[in-house]
């Protein structure tokens, strides 16, 4: 276990630092949402706020005390690697709990109904019935669109819709209905599975009245006022369809000569737009109720937005590294066979080089409650983003980000970045203060009087350091 990159990381879905053990109930609901989620690492002996090292005084009987805590707070058992280690002259304690997918933890006190928590960003949600529901799902190896539905008949599917969806690209027969588990056997019948309701029920609605997408477009950069607003209740393919004509009404485009002919190119580009409504109607938990798909159109933003956390086991740098799990397994296979998706964990990378040949940030990826963001930032009429370091930061903030980004995991001390800029130590301390404030950099140190405290650039600042240039002092 790298300590150093412990250190310099941010607290998140997967890192949780605490000073000791006075809260033990809290380290145990973040171990049982490491395990709920994507596993994940609790570092004792780092405040949590400061990120001051304090050390564990008696290492061997916390690491004891730690494995008792466990064995009789949780259930089902739960067995963490726990690791003592060195730092300066102190020593650390870890906590590394990898991803459960037996069934799902909770906290013994609290019982099964109360004690599941999840992770979601840097801080642990009770799960409420529908996400214990998926936990559950995830032990039987079985995706929620894959359920068959008894109560409805064969005939409430629409193949006539099925066909009419792969015109062109194949032909369809009923026998494609269960290879493509749109319907499956059930007690001695074929029935609807949930997937073949949600793509082509006749009355899928009725079953899942939030299997649509709000799409509305703001006046502004907020939701104060709405130009245009509507609901897309169209089949599922055919959502993406309508979502991308709504955003290219309300957007422009610019003529770009190549040779004789024209090109035109949106301000949003029309393949970065299309993978993000796919991804969102794809990997939507339709199980939860009350939360339609939505899209948001802002004067510097596009907001696209569903349902359902990333899947367990799974975080946002898996799905930008291309590691892909999906929630919806009929769902995914119908798109791909429809060549709306080309391979598994694609469409991101795809989405974000797009973005960038057009000269835009690249996508962000948030979980937000039990909802999953994707924001497409928009051309120079958005407001200033960190990654605009220029009209963010000033010529010394800039100047020292990049010297972090050049020092890589060793660091820089203070001394030796006020010797780089040419300035006081005040004006430098002034400096990191806001780089820190922003999430550029981060400062590892027993204390602020730490004689020994490093300045690191967070993966963040080393993007913004590539989009700048840095001013000379």
């Amino acid at each position: 276990m790298e300590l150093d990159d412990l250190l310099t990381r941010p607290e998140g879905k997967t890192l949780e630092f605490k000073r000791d053990f006075s809260s033990p109930d809290r380290i145990i609901r973040t171990l049982v949402a490491f395990a709920n989620t994507a596993g994940g690492t609790v570092l004792v002996g780092v405040e949590d706020k400061t990120r001051n090292v304090v050390g564990v005084a008696d290492p061997l009987t916390e690491e004891e005390r730690a494995a008792n805590l466990v064995a009789d707070s949780i259930l089902p058992q739960l067995l963490p690697e726990i690791e003592i280690l060195p730092w300066r002259n102190t020593q650390l304690l870890a906590l590394r709990i990898h991803p459960e997918w037996t069934t799902p933890h909770y906290v013994k006190k609290l019982g099964p109904e109360r004690g599941v928590f999840i992770r979601v960003g840097s801080s642990n949600r009770r799960a409420d019935p529908s996400i214990i529901a998926e936990l559950k799902r995830n032990v039987g190896n079985q995706s929620y669109d894959e359920y068959a539905l008894p109560n409805l008949e064969l005939d409430s599917l629409d193949f006539e819709l099925a066909v009419d969806l792969f015109s062109g690209i194949r032909r369809l027969t009923r026998r494609d209905m269960q290879t493509l588990k749109l319907a499956r056997a059930h007690r001695g019948r074929i029935v609807p599975t949930v997937g073949g309701v949600l793509l082509i029920g006749k009355d899928r609605l009725t079953s899942f009245p939030d299997a649509e997408m709000r799409v509305a477009r703001f006046d502004g950069t907020t939701r104060a006022d709405i130009l245009d607003m509507q609901d897309i209740r169209a089949p599922l393919p055919r959502i993406v369809d309508e979502a991308v004509a709504f955003v290219q009404k309300h957007t422009s485009r610019k003529a770009v000569f190549g040779g004789t002919r024209r090109i035109d190119r949106w301000t949003i580009p029309v393949d970065a737009l299309r993978e993000a409504v796919i991804n969102c109607v794809v990997h939507a938990d339709y199980s939860q109720t009350g939360a339609p798909l939505r899209l948001a159109l802002y004067d510097d933003r596009l907001e696209i937005e569903n349902p359902g956390l990333l899947p367990a086991g799974t975080t946002i740098e898996d799905i930008k590294r291309g590691i892909s799990r999906p929630r919806n397994r009929v769902l995914a296979r119908f798109f791909r066979e429809l060549h709306l998706i080309e391979q598994w964990g694609s469409g991101v990378r795809r989405m974000t080089e797009a973005c960038i040949a057009a000269g835009l940030p690249a996508p962000e990826f948030e979980e937000i409650a039990t909802h999953f963001r994707v924001t497409l930032g928009l051309p120079k009429s958005a407001a200033p983003t960190r990654l605009q370091a220029r009209s963010v930061l000033g010529g010394r903030e800039e100047t020292a980000l990049a010297f972090l980004k050049e020092r890589g995991k060793s660091g820089a001390a203070v001394q030796e970045i006020t010797n780089h800029l040419g300035v006081t130590p005040k004006t430098t301390r002034a400096a990191l203060k806001r780089l820190v404030a922003r999430r550029l950099a981060v400062v590892v140190g027993s204390s602020a009087k730490d004689p020994q405290r490093r300045y690191f650039a967070t993966a963040e600042g080393e993007r913004a350091a590539c989009s700048i240039q840095p001013a000379k002092n």
